[in-house]
């Protein structure tokens, strides 16, 4: 039965509750519709953190220890006395420096990387994040255009010590001697 208002009409105030309702269900619906587009970039941001968590321990940190432990002594040690070991000695420690400050980066950055690796939301500090990438394209850019150039026409000026660094690294990579059991 229809409540009457005072003039006789039809009271309306059920409906009331049903008008403009679906705006708001609608906006929701929008979002959701969006939700695709999205679902894309939060899928790469997992598969390049669970990639760089997998990689950096393994390839950066390595790499940097076996530049500091054979690529550098090599270089130095081969260097001519005086102004292009002293040009190599400067080079390296501030390839190093460069090493641990990159690290210290990593590190800082690992436990929010790692959390968005599982799915999870977490505050990474997205200006230290942009630094390590930039620090270390620099840190790359040196090496490769001033420090290995002359390491290359250093080392090449004995073929013994090429062919040392080359049997130094061979052995830093090979596996560890199997025991035989009787």
């Amino acid at each position: 039965m229809n409540a009457k208002t005072p003039t006789g009409q039809v009271d309306s105030a059920p409906l009331n509750t049903f008008t403009n309702c679906h705006a708001g269900i609608l906006r929701h619906m929008a979002d959701l519709g969006d939700l695709p587009l999205l679902l894309a970039p939060a899928q790469r941001a997992r598969r390049i953190a669970e990639e760089a968590l997998a990689f950096f321990r393994a390839a950066v940190f390595e790499h940097h220890a076996e530049e500091e432990a054979e690529l550098f002594p090599a270089v130095l040690k081969s260097a001519a006395p005086g102004a292009e070991r002293e040009r190599v000695q400067a080079m390296t420690e501030r390839l190093s420096r460069e090493h641990r400050a990159v690290e210290a980066l990593w590190k800082s950055l690992e436990p929010g990387l790692k959390q968005v690796a599982k799915g999870h939301d977490t505050a990474i500090n997205t200006a230290d994040l942009e630094r390590l990438v930039q620090q270390y394209s620099a840190h790359a850019a040196f090496e490769e255009a001033e420090f290995l150039p002359l390491a290359q026409q250093i080392l090449s000026r004995n073929t013994n010590h090429m062919d040392a660094l080359d049997l130094s690294l061979h052995m830093r990579h090979m596996p560890p001697p199997m025991k035989a059991y009787i």
